[in-house]
């Protein structure tokens, strides 16, 4: 399987539909853990960069649980019965290969009994500022009427994760959508409005200023995917 999308050099900047939650916009324990994969000392430490990737998506994931369904429930104690309510929602949580995968298990943690889903998404440079989003591998369980996390840590142009959607929707329609990152750029949150279903809800740990002319977020913090696994030959 082949998905290519072609990014259109354009900036949007009217978000009318997609529900954005910024979390960085008020104060939380969040804030240190942005703080330090940005930091170009302490995101040398891979193993540190791939902790705070993951305890960011912990902690998206605690604030988007708020919004699930839930149903009563009862549980037996070793003294008696609490009457409770957990969690309705039939969880597939897909993240994008590799840079997703921190965030993935941070996601896992909290939802523990979803299944799972993995795709591979990366740009191919036709030139310095020019490229393709390629989907070359998918692993999934069926969507159909499934709550859809979809996980990347860095939203930039927002066409990996568009071509991410596009793919999966070979394999059922979800009946909720919400997509986790750690940093986005705007031009890449109003690219998202324009192409997902108006129902999406975004989760992002911070928006940033823009993207430079190479599309990558500034100031953003580099690539996630080598911070958290080693550089990579390029496409």
């Amino acid at each position: 399987m082949v998905v290519i999308i072609h990014p259109e050099r354009k900036t949007f900047t009217n978000f009318n539909t997609m529900k954005t939650h910024h979390l960085a916009k008020e104060n939380s324990v969040l804030l240190h853990y942005l703080q330090q994969i940005r930091d170009i000392h302490i995101q040398k430490d891979s193993m540190r960069f791939r902790r705070n990737l993951e305890r960011i998506g912990e902690v998206l994931s605690y604030e988007l649980s708020k919004t699930l369904d839930f149903h009563p429930a009862q549980v037996t104690t070793p003294l008696g019965e609490k009457e409770t309510r957990l969690v309705q929602d039939d969880i597939v949580i897909c993240s994008v290969l590799r840079a997703g995968l921190p965030m993935h298990t941070g996601v896992l943690n909290y939802f523990d009994w979803a299944e799972n889903s993995f795709i591979s998404a990366y740009r191919y440079h036709t030139s310095d500022t020019e490229f393709e989003i390629i989907v070359e591998y998918l692993a999934s369980p069926s969507l159909d009427n499934k709550t859809l996390i979809l996980v990347d840590p860095m939203i930039a142009s927002g066409h990996s994760m568009l071509a991410t959607f596009q793919a999966l929707n070979k394999v059922g329609l979800p009946r909720v959508i919400h997509l986790v990152s750690a940093i986005a750029a705007p031009e890449g949150i109003a690219y998202l409005e324009k192409h997902f279903p108006k129902e999406t809800q975004l989760w992002v740990g911070d928006i940033d200023d823009h993207l430079n002319d190479h599309s990558y977020i500034v100031p953003g913090l580099g690539d996630a995917g080598d911070l958290s696994f080693g550089t990579k030959l390029q496409q």
